[in-house]
């Protein structure tokens, strides 16, 4: 709970709105405690008095009733009608939409074509229609804005569980001998509750407003009783010689109906999963800087990562993702980046363009330079120019990265026109010709395919054509063969060393497969919680591993032809990076640990191109 009352006031908006509702809620809630006047009684030579006069602090009405009694006890009518006409609305709406999403088929077919008929007549029009065969009266204006909401319910909540019903927990539900019921209130509800709380939070204003405008028209409340839209209606007569009749009750109708706008905003913000890991704002174009450290000095490598750190801010936590990396590429050498999943191999990678999302990532210290210009901090038109462009990347997974609803020949001739003056004419051939410099069959045919109309290897062909598309000079690759099969996989590494070798492109390539490290890398960084841990030549480390990590990490890949060994298992998990012990982060799992790997920092060490952190490594390096 504290969590998300925190999440929620850090949306100032949605905290703006919930401090107002809830003042307004505390002042309806002790409305009979206060020593107001009777809010019908009536005194007409006492009529429209104006505000602060004697007995009647914001004035009289018509009939010579105060207002602020009126108002007060009008709010508490009006608020207590609009939630309950939401939770009536909310538990019919979602009850139909959970059973015709669940059970589909003709179950299905039957209930959305009568809440399809249902939303075919405008809301406010189907709502008079009620009240009129009902008559007039607040109980009847209720049933009547429940009513009409109970198809936006409907629909929004079938559509969630469709979507949830054809999961594997809900088939595991089935398999297990759960009734239908059963399988409703504990495994469907439960998941849409969320989504339920969401729209009622966004919607009780306006059946507010909608209870308000019923009550205008004279279908609402009656005299005597006050609501604040009675007080409306009855005001508009003298809305020009005694505007406060008017003023009165529209304010407090704007302060509910917005505040509780405002706070449901908020709730929505707060109770979505995909936000909670970030601040309540659109992800900045750069990743944001903050260093405290010196600047390291330009080496003449085409692409040095120097000292870099990346971390998360996340509320009072940081998280250090990157933790003083090092590593640089020359033209057409391939430096493989190696280790467990959560090492930050992945973050430094985004880390070089400035793609980490912000917030909550931010780069604290190192440089980033590129043919010896430091990229870390530069204006974001200067990044612009060189994403893509000079640098280039190759995503793990392709069908997430490209546009499903632009053909590919659109998205590549996009990626070159973005930076090159060009026609569509010549875009469109030049996006032929990377098809079939990446060995794409038919590239003619094949250029105006929509992605899904790929195989997994075509649509990562694609990604290493539109990262060619402006003849960078580096190409990061972040695992873009785990997800192909072997044959595919061989392909694929196959043309990244022969556009290398031809282009003199440098790639840093990120894996977690040894095997593609010893095919493809000239040389291989090993990345553990954050930092390189061992970095040579690919022979000389997967050879003669110098760090125990290392060396657990090539135990575990199985060998073809080598008859029978046991394939290690590293025991633990990798440390969470916002807690790292002090030493070396390995320790806790390593066999070969003593009381000195923990006792401080453990410095990157070796003759070069051979380094290793490691106090005790397994060979002399």
């Amino acid at each position: 709970m504290r969590a998300f009352l925190k999440l929620l006031f850090r949306n100032g908006l949605a905290a703006m709105g919930a401090v107002v509702l809830a003042a307004i809620l505390i002042l309806v809630l002790i409305t009979p405690l206060l020593p107001l006047q009777n809010p019908d009684s009536t005194a007409t030579a006492d009529r429209f008095q104006k505000p602060f006069s004697e007995g009647h602090p914001l004035g009289t009405d018509h009939l010579g009733r105060d207002l602020l009694s009126r108002l007060l006890h009008g709010t508490r009518l009006s608020l207590a009608v609009g939630i309950a006409a939401a939770l009536i609305a909310a538990t019919i709406g979602s009850a139909i939409g959970i059973i015709a999403g669940y059970f589909g088929g003709r179950t299905d077919n039957i209930i959305m074509r009568g809440v399809d008929m249902l939303m075919a007549f405008p809301y406010i029009l189907l709502a008079l229609a009620i009240v009129a065969a009902l008559g007039p009266g607040l109980m009847n204006a209720l049933i009547a804005v429940a009513a009409v909401n109970v198809p936006f319910f409907a629909r929004n909540i079938r559509g969630i569980t469709v979507g949830l019903a054809g999961r594997e927990f809900i088939d595991a539900a089935r398999l297990a001998g759960m009734g239908h019921t059963r399988i409703i209130l504990t495994e469907l509800l439960p998941n849409v509750l969320p989504v339920i709380i969401i729209a009622m939070s966004t919607t009780v204003g306006w059946m507010i407003l909608e209870t308000a405008g019923l009550s205008f028209l004279g279908l609402g409340s009656q005299p005597p009783q006050a609501d604040l839209g009675s007080m409306l209606g009855e005001a508009r007569s003298a809305l020009i010689s005694h505007p406060h009749t008017s003023v009165v009750p529209g304010i407090m109708i704007f302060l509910i109906v917005m505040s509780i706008n405002l706070l449901g905003d908020g709730v929505r913000d707060a109770l979505d999963p995909r936000l909670r890991s970030g601040a309540l704002s659109r992800a900045s174009a750069t990743t944001l800087v903050d260093r405290k450290s010196d600047i390291p000095a330009a080496t003449d490598d085409l692409l040095a990562i120097q000292e870099l750190e990346t971390q998360f801010h996340v509320g009072k936590r940081n998280y250090r993702a990157v933790g003083g990396v090092s590593l640089a590429v020359k033209p057409g050498e391939c430096l493989g980046v190696i280790g467990e999943s959560g090492s930050g191999k992945s973050v430094t990678a985004l880390s070089v363009m400035g793609l980490v999302a912000s917030p909550p990532g931010v780069i604290t210290g190192g440089a980033v330079r590129f043919q010896g210009e430091d990229l870390i901090g530069t204006p974001y038109e200067t990044l612009r120019q060189k994403r893509g462009d000079r640098v280039a990347y190759i995503f793990q997974d392709p069908l997430s990265t490209m546009h499903p609803l632009y053909r590919v020949g659109q998205q590549l001739a996009e990626a070159i026109r973005s930076h090159h003056r060009i026609s569509k004419v010549d875009a469109r051939a030049r996006a032929i010709q990377l098809l079939k410099d990446v060995r794409i069959p038919n590239a003619e045919s094949r250029v105006d395919n929509f992605p899904h109309e790929m195989s997994g290897g075509m649509r990562q062909r694609v990604g290493i054509a539109m990262a060619l598309a402006n003849e960078p000079e580096v190409i990061i690759a972040d695992e873009p063969t785990t997800a192909l099969d072997v044959t595919v996989q061989a392909q694929i590494l196959s043309l990244l060393d022969d556009l290398r070798r031809d282009r003199g492109l440098a790639i840093i390539f990120i894996t977690h497969d040894f095997g593609v490290v010893a095919q493809l890398c000239d040389r291989v960084a090993v990345m553990y919680a954050g930092r390189i841990v061992e970095e040579g030549p690919t022979q000389a480390v997967l050879g003669a591993p110098a760090h125990p990590y290392t060396k657990r990490l090539i135990a575990c890949v199985p060998e073809l032809g080598g008859g029978r060994r046991e394939l290690a298992a590293i025991p633990g998990l990798p440390p969470v990076v916002d807690d790292l012990p002090p030493g070396c982060a390995f320790a806790t799992r390593c066999d070969k640990a003593q009381e000195a790997c923990q006792a401080g920092d453990v410095a990157l060490k070796g003759a070069a191109p051979r380094a290793v952190r490691c106090l005790y490594p397994e060979e002399a390096v």
